[in-house]
């Protein structure tokens, strides 16, 4: 595994943790139990920090990262996902919230301040502006996001189940 230290803070692995070989991850980062870090990607919690909730999956090529405090954002903006959520390829999460049970679309990026609560879907190629508060319990696509439908009781079920799908994935890779 690439885990580096910075500025004195290492990041933290729960159990059964897989980050492939190929990927970076870099200071103040803590991962719950069950968590998986696929090819390519870069996790980087060097001026703030970033917490990544139990069975959650980060898919290749992914770049999460966070905002440093400064004189117009006393506490900066620190990056946080919560459980069963899976990130899709190439995603971009910088600074931002993500809730439990959701699923970030292929290529989508969530900008600072941006608040993704429980049991969303963001489409492939999706922008989440700055600042943006979305709803609970919809689909969102496009560039910015907007609102286009309430999930299905079936969708919001199948968050879990792809978070467990990649959690069987990754103990074959461990």
């Amino acid at each position: 595994m690439n885990l580096r230290t910075f500025n004195k803070k290492s990041p933290q692995l729960g159990q059964r943790v897989y980050i492939d070989n190929t990927a970076v991850v870099i200071g103040n980062v803590h991962f719950e139990d069950d968590c998986s870090v696929f090819p390519m990607t870069v996790i980087r919690g060097d001026v703030n920090c970033i917490r990544i909730g139990k069975g959650t999956n980060i898919q290749d090529g992914s770049v999460l990262h966070v905002n440093h405090k400064d004189e117009f954002n006393s506490t900066g903006d620190p990056l946080i996902i919560g459980e069963y959520v899976t990130v899709g390829h190439r995603a971009v999460l910088h600074g931002c919230t993500i809730g439990n049970y959701c699923l970030i679309g292929i290529n989508a990026v969530v900008l600072d301040k941006a608040v993704i609560p429980d049991f969303v879907l963001i489409g492939a190629n999706c922008l989440v502006p700055p600042g943006k508060v979305l709803e609970s319990g919809f689909l969102y696509i496009g560039s910015p996001a907007k609102k286009i439908r309430e999930l299905t009781e079936e969708e919001k079920n199948n968050f879990k189940v792809s978070a467990e799908h990649y959690m069987e994935l990754k103990d074959k890779y461990l």
